[in-house]
């Protein structure tokens, strides 16, 4: 069965560590990142988060019933990363990009953390405040509801799945990334127009584009289609 999780009052009431650091949920979930970025998920376990805390594992249950707890705390945090100091500006459009881009921004730059988190669904603060947020930039710029739902789920699992694909490129040891993108210029570049003509005639322009993210194109894209409906429902109104 889970541990119990300590009610916050009483986590207040707790002793230092032997080092005389004070717990937190923050503290913890901040020293998680960086083993994950460090070691990998492999490297995540109580005993060596207890171990870089300088707090017994046990310890570790006062704040999450488990590790997979605390792997949802971990994927809320960086959710809270990508929203703050964000404000709507009452352009829809403008809105949504600033969103999908800062938590995609959030989830790349902790590659390991991001293979962990982008397909779990905390139910926590920062992932709630980010669904109401898309929601109601949508909702305000006059999209129907139903039509607000379907564009909230794509624009959701888009920015995410992107996320960990990219995450997953940057996860890997340098030398198999480097000879990935070395990829497009070694052996793309190089095919013969008699037998890839379609290739070879885009080779250059693969070889720069391939090597970087495509998620602002496929969020460009999302957004086009989105607009489209919009102005089609307007339309249709009038």
């Amino acid at each position: 069965m889970p541990k119990r999780v300590v009610p916050e009052e009483k986590r207040r009431r707790r002793r230092p560590t032997r080092s005389g650091t004070v717990l937190s949920e923050r503290l913890i979930v901040e020293t998680a990142l960086r083993m994950l970025r460090e070691h990998g998920s492999a490297g995540l376990t109580a005993r060596r988060l207890g171990l870089a805390l300088d707090a017994d594992p046990s310890t570790l249950y006062r704040y999450f019933r488990g590790m997979d707890d605390l792997t949802l705390a971990i994927g809320d945090a960086l959710i809270g990363q990508a929203l703050r100091g964000w404000r709507p500006t009452g352009e829809w459009r403008a809105d949504l990009r600033a969103v999908g881009l800062r938590i995609h921004a959030a989830y790349v730059s902790h590659p390991q953390a991001a293979l962990l988190t982008t397909s779990r669904v905390t139910g926590r603060p920062n992932e709630l405040a980010a669904d109401e947020a898309v929601l109601d930039v949508l909702r305000t710029a006059g999209f129907p509801l139903p039509d607000t739902v379907r564009i909230y789920h794509a624009f959701i699992d888009q920015t995410l799945a992107f996320a960990a694909l990219d995450a997953a490129s940057l996860a890997l040891p340098s030398d198999s990334l480097h000879a990935d993108e070395d990829m497009w210029r070694s052996t793309y570049a190089r095919l013969p127009r008699t037998t890839h003509p379609r290739i070879a005639e885009a080779a250059p322009l693969l070889a720069t584009r391939m090597v970087t993210s495509a998620y602002p194109t496929a969020l460009e894209i999302l957004l086009d289609s989105a607009q489209a409906q919009l102005q089609a429902h307007g339309a249709a109104a009038g």
